[in-house]
């Protein structure tokens, strides 16, 4: 929760402003661009672009809006078509930036190794407790495994950091 996010596309730069906080970014400027994929509470798609630029901070822009302290709405359509006119005056700038999806290599692989470990651990908690006839464990385990890699797994489907435009 916070201020209002308000972004425009103006004719030679991004404005944004937050609050009493507010900013812009030229499009010939703009050195990186990455578009991620990171659900939060129970919105499963939310997409985020980051844009960076050397005359100042990180810029994240989410496809959900906070409509309440638990409520996200999604923009799909609207934050796809914002997102294309971004990166088409970005690359019609000029701009030398380098344009990836995915999440950062330092928190994917380590994260895959974390979901992939736990997995394991409720497989052969649930086999095991089959083994011993604890057929209730074994479902209550077996239904957490299911759960976890439905949910997390989605995660993971996405590769992390893959380059789909370094000259544009």
């Amino acid at each position: 929760m916070g201020a209002a996010w308000e972004l425009r596309l103006r004719p030679d730069a991004l404005e944004w402003q937050a609050g009493r906080r507010c900013g812009r970014i030229p499009y010939a400027r703009v050195t990186w661009v990455r578009l991620s994929f990171r659900p939060v509470t129970m919105q499963t798609r939310r997409f985020v672009t980051e844009i960076w630029w050397p005359g100042g901070p990180r810029l994240s822009i989410a496809s959900t809006s906070w409509r309440s302290l638990v409520e996200l709405h999604a923009q799909d359509r609207a934050y796809g078509d914002f997102v294309r006119e971004l990166n088409r005056r970005i690359a019609a700038a000029g701009a030398t930036a380098a344009f990836e999806t995915g999440a950062p290599a330092l928190l994917y692989w380590p994260g895959l190794a974390v979901f992939v470990g736990v997995a394991l651990a409720l497989a052969v908690l649930t086999v095991r407790a089959l083994e011993i006839g604890a057929f209730g464990a074994a479902a209550l385990v077996g239904g957490f495994f299911a759960v976890f890699v439905w949910q997390s797994g989605t995660y993971f489907r996405t590769p992390c950091r893959r380059s789909w435009c370094r000259d544009s």
